[in-house]
């Protein structure tokens, strides 16, 4: 059996100041937000949700907050 991924507490704050910032985008506080939710939790990142993700991590521009909570997010993307 897999081991289950949850979000750690370093990415949880991350995704939190994504959440608080005035200039992160809407798909950046989407998988921020996924990212929360999956803290402590079984719940999974979604298709959608894994996409955002994507184009995060592949962004120049994304803040270093907004990449660890889509590295978190694509970790816990169901299969």
């Amino acid at each position: 059996m897999a081991k289950s991924a949850s979000t750690s507490k370093s990415v949880a704050s991350a995704a939190s100041k994504v959440m608080a910032s005035k200039t992160a985008t809407k798909a950046e506080k989407s998988v921020a937000a996924s990212a929360l939710t999956q803290k402590g939790a079984t719940e999974r990142t979604s298709a959608k949700v894994a996409s955002s993700a994507a184009k995060i991590m592949n962004s120049k521009t994304a803040s270093k907050q907004a990449k660890s909570a889509a590295a978190s997010a694509l970790t816990q993307k169901r299969k």
